[in-house]
C-alpha cells in the first residue's frame, strides 16, 4: 500500500493513525530458514541488512510476511544517512557497518502469518493479528509501531514530526491491503526557514537560473550549503538571472559547499555560481538529515527585510531522540 500526500489528517469515524517512520520501507518474509527483505520498489535488501535477517531468524514464528520500516539508531538519534551507507557493493563494508550500528525493524502491518493469508482482511483485523504476533515474538531490534484511532493524538504526533518521524499515516480500519495502490493518506509537517542564497545553478537547456543554492550560518559564522529550491516562478527567472549574475562573487559558501567529494556527483552537480551572501529567501521544507534539507524545498517568498546573518541553524526543528519518542507515544 502506498500513501497519497494530503494537507491534513482526515476526520470522522473509521480511521486508524500510525506514525510514518523516516527509514527504508521493507517487506520482511520468512518461510522457515529462508528470510528475504524487499524494498517497496521490489529490490532485494537482505544483503545490505544481514543484522535484520539474523534478528528475524531468532523469532519464534517460522512463517510470515510483514510490512515495516528499516531504521538505524546511531547514538541518540535515528540516522537516515546510516541507512544510505548500507547500500554498498562490498559485503565486508556492509558487515562492518552492521556491527557498528545494527539496523532495526519497525512493524506496522501483517500480510501473512503461518498459513493464514491476511492481505484481504481489513486493517483493524490485520493490526490485531500483528499485535498478537509481536507479543509472542519480541526480540531486540524488532518493534511494533504505535497506532491510535484518536485524531487528536495523531495530530500531536504530527506536530512533533520532522526528525525520526516523516509524518503520520491514516488508514481506513475496514480496508484490505492494496499492494501498489495509494490507499492511505500521508500528512507531513511542513516547516519554513529563512536561508541565504549562497549560489545558483543554471538550467540544463538555457542560460537562466535553474535552482537557488541555500545556506545557513553555523556557530562559527561559516555559511554551509543546506539544500536547494528550484520552485521559482517561470516569469521571474529572466530578471532573477540578471540579478544573480550581478552578485556572482566567490566563495559563496564559507563552510560546506555544493559539489564536495561524493560518488553521486555528476559534472552538472559540480557546476554552480557562487554569490555574495546578501539575498535571503524563505523556503518550505519537510525533512532535515545531518543539518541538510533531505528533499528540494518549496519557494515561499523573498525576505529583503531579513539580515543574512540571522539565517542560522536554530530555525530547524531538532530531531526527536528515542527517549522523546517513547514519551510521545506513551511507551
Amino acid at each position: 500500500m502506498e500513501a497519497l500526500l494530503a494537507a491534513e489528517l482526515p476526520e470522522g469515524e473509521g480511521w486508524q493513525f500510525e506514525p510514518k517512520w523516516d527509514g527504508f520501507r521493507c517487506l520482511a518474509r520468512r518461510d522457515g530458514a529462508d528470510i528475504t527483505l524487499t524494498s517497496k520498489s521490489g529490490k532485494p535488501l537482505a544483503r545490505y541488512f544481514p543484522d535484520v535477517v539474523a534478528m528475524l531468524g531468532g523469532v519464534k514464528e517460522k512463517k510470515f510476511l510483514l510490512d515495516g520500516e528499516l531504521i538505524i539508531p546511531v547514538g541518540d538519534v535515528l540516522s537516515f544517512d546510516a541507512l544510505q551507507l548500507r547500500l554498498h557493493p562490498a559485503e565486508s563494508r556492509v558487515r562492518k557497518l552492521a556491527a557498528e550500528h545494527p539496523a532495526e525493524l519497525m512493524l506496522f502491518d501483517a500480510l501473512e502469518l503461518g498459513d493464514k493469508e491476511l492481505s484481504a482482511a481489513p486493517s483493524a483485523r490485520r493490526r490485531e493479528a500483528l499485535e498478537k504476533l509481536f507479543a509472542k515474538n519480541e526480540v531486540p531490534g524488532l518493534h511494533l509501531s504505535p497506532m491510535t484511532r484518536d485524531r487528536k493524538t495523531a495530530v500531536q504526533w504530527l506536530e512533533r514530526s520532522g526528525g525520526a518521524l516523516d509524518g503520520v499515516i491514516a488508514k481506513r480500519a475496514d480496508l484490505e491491503y492494496r499492494s501498489g495502490e495509494r490507499a492511505m493518506v500521508k500528512v507531513k509537517q511542513q516547516r519554513t526557514a529563512d536561508c541565504v542564497v549562497g549560489g545558483f545553478r543554471y538550467a540544463e537547456k538555457k542560460k537562466e537560473v535553474g535552482s537557488l543554492l541555500l545556506g545557513l550560518y553555523d556557530d562559527e559564522g561559516k555559511l554551509n550549503h543546506v539544500g536547494f529550491t528550484s520552485a521559482i516562478p517561470a516569469k521571474e527567472r529572466p530578471a532573477l538571472t540578471k540579478k544573480l549574475e550581478s552578485l556572482v562573487q566567490p566563495p559563496g559558501f564559507t563552510g560546506s559547499a555544493p559539489g564536495g567529494p561524493s560518488r553521486w556527483n555528476t559534472e552538472r552537480s559540480m557546476a554552480w555560481e557562487p554569490l555574495k551572501p546578501v539575498l535571503v529567501v524563505e523556503v518550505r521544507y519537510d525533512q532535515v538529515t545531518s543539518g541538510r534539507f533531505r528533499h528540494g524545498t518549496g519557494f515561499v517568498r523573498w525576505r529583503p527585510d531579513k539580515d543574512p546573518k540571522q539565517c542560522t541553524y536554530d530555525q530547524l526543528a531538532p530531531e526527536l531522540r528515542p527517549s522523546q519518542l517513547e514519551e510521545l507515544f506513551g511507551a
